[in-house]
């Protein structure tokens, strides 16, 4: 009894927690979405606790906006990206419950709302500081007038609104005149005038993104008088040219990055009026863009500052990388992906000159060789990226010394080259490596893949597309020794079982799994992932001809987190696709050639799946759905794609080549 009567009056250690202590514990919970609801059911004042602490929100459907409005009173931070439909007595009624509390509001994918909704947004939640309205393609000047009486508005993204207009943007600039960040890529009918108004009431910008407007040099003199200026984006913006830019007489000295990518009327003597004064420019965007001349070079020889640069796409020639290899700035990141013209001449000068670069990358650099990836390594030691990609000419003997040199490596992609196993026991040296990517690297087999496993701990992310040599062995190897793998690509390897589904089973933040074109791989494997992986948010299993509906059960009763899932192929009914409508955050599927499949089926396992967004189907299956099916999910905001695909019984030996840009006959 003594010992009965000790024990009742024992302290309850939670007791000794203050509020502080598990308002610091709950911030820890942030990257585990149900971590806090499993919190909150621990006892009542936990739950009271979470209920007030929690700031941010994303509600996974728009019905279940409602529920948490009396639920959080403190949300400032709130999320509708995964609520399609969005009216506007739901806006009236959440400005009305955080009208002190709401900051910022993403509405970037969700419709239904007009000017009326968005008015009693911006007038009710006067701390609101940011909206998100991109793919607003219904809005019209109207909303964007109701938007200006958010006085308080610093960040306003408007990308590919394409009905609002000057006036529209004139009332913008009017009315929130605290504006830091504007984005108004695609929005097809705000012209010079526009965008003048804005530059000229909204002192405060730091950030302009005009993309793909159609404006020309009229309107960057107001820009260019900007004092905070420090990023301009003006990608894909035909209206400009050299000889309008030439007659710039102002300068942004604030100016730290500049996109002019794709912009394909501005050369060198554009660009040199344009960054003439921006002494502080510390990124330059030039893809698809001016030819690497020695005049490019020249034009930003002096600036100091000046740490990254893009190429992509360009024309490089070697007096131009001379050019640059000149600069008083040392780069630290270096992009060259499908340049025209790089040769191992050209990356010498680049590499030997700035030996600080972080991050290059050289996808596609057809002409380089193994000289190449010796310069980068010896010259370049304190690497976090490299990316190479097809860079058909460099030998197998090359990758020996990215992993003798390159120890600080994160990120590195070889995909589609000559790497074999040798070439993976150096790379295992780089301890720190994140992400790696051996897509279609046909010499590398399991013994490279344990050298990995044992060495590269922190791995996070594994691309093995068609590495045909790579077997059940490998993948435990790589299961074993790096737990808090991410995502893993494994797809068209046909050696591949359920004995690596299972290995993988191990990893329980796994997000992304892709096993398509695994024919090995059966109901047993999935439901092992299923039953660990509980994160798991995107999953392909086109063509496991052995997956059955007892698969898509194990998943509905435990990834609760799956948002995308290709099940093309495989041997699931109406029954296993049914079972699917259990994951609440399922958005994205598709369904093509599933032979046990009906018709009535299919339309019941679509309106069961209460978040869908996006749904491919076979062309067939079109006359045979009840019509009212279509309107009744579009009207939910579910978008259907279709496809006449034939039925394609084997998989396709050659399909690595035609993902790779070859012709099977060169292969």
């Amino acid at each position: 009894m003594k010992k009965l009567n000790n024990s009742s009056n024992m302290t309850n250690l939670f007791d000794f927690f203050t509020d502080e202590i598990i308002h610091t514990i709950l911030d820890h919970l942030n990257d585990d979405p149900f971590a806090k609801k499993s919190f909150s059911l621990v006892c009542k004042s936990f739950y009271f606790i979470e209920r007030l602490h929690r700031k941010s929100l994303k509600p996974l459907r728009s019905e279940l906006l409602c529920r948490t409005l009396h639920r959080y009173p403190s949300i400032s931070h709130l999320d509708l990206s995964l609520c399609p439909r969005v009216d506007d007595p739901s806006l009236t009624s959440l400005s009305v419950s955080w009208k002190s509390t709401l900051r910022s509001i993403n509405l970037s994918r969700s419709r239904d709302f007009t000017s009326i909704g968005l008015l009693r947004l911006a007038t009710n939640c006067s701390s609101l500081v940011e909206i998100d309205l991109s793919n607003g393609t219904e809005l019209t000047d109207s909303a964007a007038k109701a938007i200006a009486e958010a006085k308080n508005l610093e960040r306003l993204i408007l990308a590919r609104c394409k009905l609002i207009t000057d006036i529209g943007i004139g009332c913008v600039a009017v009315g929130c005149k605290k504006l830091r960040l504007l984005c108004l890529r695609w929005c097809l009918r705000v012209t010079d005038l526009g965008v003048g108004l804005i530059a000229m009431k909204c002192k405060d910008l730091r950030s302009l993104d005009l993309s793909c407007l159609p404006i020309t040099e009229k309107c960057l003199p107001h820009i260019l008088q900007l004092q905070h200026l420090e990023d301009l984006i003006l990608e894909g913006c035909l209206g400009i040219d050299d000889e309008g830019l030439v007659t710039l007489k102002h300068s942004c000295k604030s100016l730290k990055m500049l996109n002019l990518s794709k912009c394909q009327n501005v050369s060198h003597v554009g660009l040199s009026s344009l960054t003439n004064g921006a002494e502080h420019l510390k990124q330059l965007v030039l893809a698809y863009g001016p030819s690497v001349t020695t005049d490019l070079g020249k034009c930003l020889l002096n600036y100091s500052r000046l740490k990254s640069i893009s190429l992509d796409g360009c024309l490089v020639t070697c007096s131009g990388t001379k050019a640059i290899g000149s600069w008083c700035a040392s780069l630290r990141e270096l992009s060259l992906s499908k340049c025209l013209g790089v040769t191992d001449e050209c990356v010498s000068f680049l590499v030997q000159a700035h030996r600080e670069l972080q991050k290059l990358d050289i996808t596609c650099c057809r002409k380089i060789t193994s000289a190449s990836i010796d310069c980068i390594t010896k010259s370049c030691t304190f690497l976090t990226s490299l990316r190479m990609e097809s860079c058909s000419l460099v030998s197998e003997d090359a990758f020996l010394l990215i992993g003798l040199h390159c120890q600080f490596l994160e990120e590195l992609d070889v995909t589609d080259n000559e790497i074999n196993n040798e070439g993976l026991k150096s790379i295992s040296r780089c301890s720190k490596l994140c992400s790696l990517k051996l897509g279609i690297c046909l010499n590398i087999t399991d013994d490279g893949l344990t050298r990995i496993g044992s060495g590269c701990p922190k791995l996070k992310e594994l691309d093995l597309y068609r590495c045909l040599g790579i077997t059940d062995v490998g993948i435990a190897k790589i299961a074993c020794g790096c737990p808090t793998m991410e995502m893993i690509n494994i797809a068209y390897n046909d050696k591949i079982t359920d004995s690596s589904l299972i290995s993988l089973s191990q990893c329980l933040r796994l997000k992304i799994l892709e096993i398509r074109g695994c024919p090995s791989v059966s109901t047993v494997g999935l439901s092992a992932i299923a039953g660990s992986c509980r994160q798991l948010e995107v999953l392909d299993i086109k063509k496991c001809f052995n997956i059955n509906d007892n698969g898509m059960l194990a998943l509905g009763q435990s990834c609760q987190n799956l948002r995308q899932i290709n099940l093309s192929y495989c041997s699931v009914t109406d029954v296993g696709l049914l079972s699917l409508a259990s994951t609440n955050r399922l958005q994205n599927m598709t369904i093509l050639h599933l032979t046990g499949l009906t018709p009535n089926g299919l339309a019941a396992a679509l309106l069961a799946c209460g978040g869908l967004t996006k749904v491919k189907l076979h062309t067939s299956l079109k006359p045979l759905l009840p019509k009212y099916i279509f309107g009744y999910m579009e009207g939910r905001g579910c978008v259907f794609h279709w496809r006449d695909k034939a039925f394609q019984e084997k998989i396709d030996p050659n399909g690595w080549q035609l993902h790779a840009g070859r012709s099977p006959e060169a292969a």
